[in-house]
């Protein structure tokens, strides 16, 4: 029996300067210099795949700068937002500096992240949130991209969601992955909507440039 392969290409969006801000959903802009990098994000990605983004403009550069350093562009169509794979919505949260709110808060936060994975942000969401609503949207896009490449360029909170969807871990267990800027995590779905299975191909991949083959001199 032929098995379905949905390959999803998850990469993380370009460093935010944040002056130290905890920023969540902000729709802030992130540093997009690193010509290097998004070469070797361009050489690495497939050619013909479905590009999806978050709704916040940081991915929607992000994409825009891989897609720029294809040598020879991709063909694939314009890259779709999905809302559901924003960030987690950090509340109140959001602007505080960094550094004090993890000092005042050290006995009740999570070692990795701001908070246990349950506790919602004042006037925001929790992680498990984030987790419940990027699965029904990897559902959906799995289900309507079965069978091929989809490129999805989010967030930190994003790609560990769906790492937590993939293997069936508890929602403080995903917090444990380190996901970093511009980095490639790579699951595939094996199978179709009703019945599969994921693979993890790679996680928190951080790519540089691979050299030219080197020319056979005694052809």
């Amino acid at each position: 029996m032929e098995t379905n392969e949905t390959r999803w290409w998850w990469v993380r969006h370009a460093p935010v300067p944040d002056e130290g801000r905890i920023y969540g959903q902000r729709d802030l802009d992130c540093d997009c210099s690193d010509n290097e990098v998004f070469a070797a994000l361009a050489q690495a990605l497939p050619r013909q795949a479905v590009w999806l983004t978050s709704g916040l403009r940081r991915t929607h550069q992000t994409a825009a700068a891989i897609r720029a350093a294809v040598e020879h562009g991709h063909t694939a169509g314009e890259p779709i937002m999905i809302a559901d794979f924003a960030e987690q919505h950090l509340g109140d949260w959001q602007g505080l500096v960094r550094q004090e709110f993890l000092a005042a808060r050290r006995a009740a936060g999570h070692r990795f992240w701001f908070a246990a994975a349950n506790e919602r942000a004042p006037g925001g969401e929790s992680f498990a949130d984030l987790i419940d609503r990027a699965t029904a949207a990897v559902q959906r896009c799995t289900k309507e991209f079965c069978g091929r490449d989809i490129v999805a360029v989010a967030h930190g909170g994003t790609i560990r969601a769906a790492l937590a969807h993939a293997l069936n871990l508890p929602a403080d267990a995903a917090l444990a992955f380190v996901i970093d800027n511009c980095s490639l995590t790579r699951l595939d779905h094996l199978g179709d909507e009703t019945a599969g299975h994921w693979r993890i191909v790679t996680v928190n991949q951080r790519l540089r440039l691979r050299p030219p083959p080197i020319a056979n001199s005694s052809a």
